[in-house]
């Protein structure tokens, strides 16, 4: 009978095993060449498994196990050879002399009972608290408990501080409101904040090299270039896609690279490679109204800025009370190799390039 073997590539070059997410067939289905089988997870991302070849699927490995690179995890049957299987029955897979129990979906549509606890010296038994109603269970994906697990470490293995300043965004906006029809009539792309950004914190980082170092082991470790890491917010999670070299991009570049990396993590087509390497990253929760936060530094780096929404406030400027449209700036970062002095210098001069963006086209 012919048949071929759907194994998991290899989809990175640190990565050794990944999780069977979701099938989107069912055992015995018949399928057409390039048609999504199932979802692969990773500590990193999430990718498609697709069918090289069409005919009748028969499921080797079940959602939720792990497997290594190159394993076996379905085969595809010629669907001229072979006649499909009813596939709504929930009996193991047989794979040789190993048995793997199909996938079965748990569903707590009812208030589960909590367990029942005696009173000391009581008769009756006192019933605990109860929910109070339906529960819902999913299980965490591999991302998920990758992204959790690397967060608590980041906050018990470094001695992470935050350092907050503001920006008048006034001469930013003018200045974009001025030129952003001309630029994209020339470059194809729209001028957006978040270029600016990145080119203030580049230009920063020439005087504060240390924002853009991180630790192994016991070295310090200084990168002569900046591979901005630019956090997004796509239907699977927040996705890291990296802007390789920002440092020696203009701004149409940087906006260029922003926007198609920014398009394929809202399709969840990004790989592996794209979201790894980063030097520093910026995170904007501006976008869904955030005021103020204190980001989570995002390892090995060893720095965050943080923006967030612009907000007209009264400050005083040149002696008087005057209305601005000004936004939070925060700066998370590594106290073991960044002293207070450079967070906060770094962060001023940020301030002053946004401030003054005319200052970033000549690099002054």
């Amino acid at each position: 009978m012919a048949q071929i073997e759907v194994i998991i590539p290899v989809v990175g070059e640190s990565i050794s095993e990944v999780v069977i997410g979701r099938w989107f067939k069912k055992d015995g289905d018949s399928v057409q060449m390039d048609e999504m089988l199932c979802e692969l997870e990773t500590d990193k991302a999430t990718m498609e498994l697709n069918a090289e070849q069409a005919g009748i699927l028969r499921i080797v490995a079940a959602e939720g196990s792990t497997v290594a690179v190159g394993a076996l995890v379905a085969t595809i049957e010629s669907s001229e050879l072979a006649s499909p299987t009813s596939s709504s029955t929930s009996a193991p897979v047989s794979t040789g002399s190993i048995s793997v129990p199909a996938p079965v979906s748990v569903l707590a549509s009812t208030p589960v009972v909590q367990p029942v606890a005696l009173a000391p010296q009581a008769d009756k038994p006192v019933q605990t608290s109860m929910p109070s109603g339906p529960q819902r269970r999913e299980r965490m994906s591999q991302l998920r408990k990758t992204i959790s697990r690397r967060l608590v470490a980041v906050k018990n293995e470094t001695a992470m501080l935050t350092t907050f300043n503001e920006v008048n965004m006034g001469p930013l906006m003018e200045m974009r409101s001025r030129y952003k029809d001309s630029f994209k009539e020339k470059y194809g792309v729209g001028l957006g904040f978040m270029s600016l950004f990145s080119k203030a914190v580049c230009l920063a980082m020439k005087e504060f090299p240390v924002i853009n170092a991180s630790i192994d082991g016991d070295e310090l470790v200084y990168h002569d270039y900046v591979d901005l890491s630019i956090a997004v917010s796509a239907p699977r999670g927040l996705m890291v896609p990296v802007v390789r070299g920002a440092d020696r991009l203009p701004l149409h570049e940087i906006e260029r690279e922003i926007a198609h990396l920014a398009a394929k993590a809202r399709e969840g087509t990004l790989s592996v490679d794209e979201m790894a390497g980063g030097t520093f990253t910026i995170t904007n929760g501006g976008v869904f109204g955030s005021m103020l936060s204190t980001p989570i530094i995002n390892a090995p780096q060893s720095a965050i800025l943080g923006m967030h929404n612009i907000v007209e406030r009264p400050i005083a400027l040149q002696g008087q009370v005057v209305i601005r449209p000004m936004m939070y700036l925060a700066l998370s970062y590594d106290h073991r190799l960044i002293d207070g002095k450079d967070s906060v210098s770094f962060l001023v001069r940020v301030k002053e390039y946004l401030e003054d963006p005319y200052r970033m086209l000549i690099e002054i």
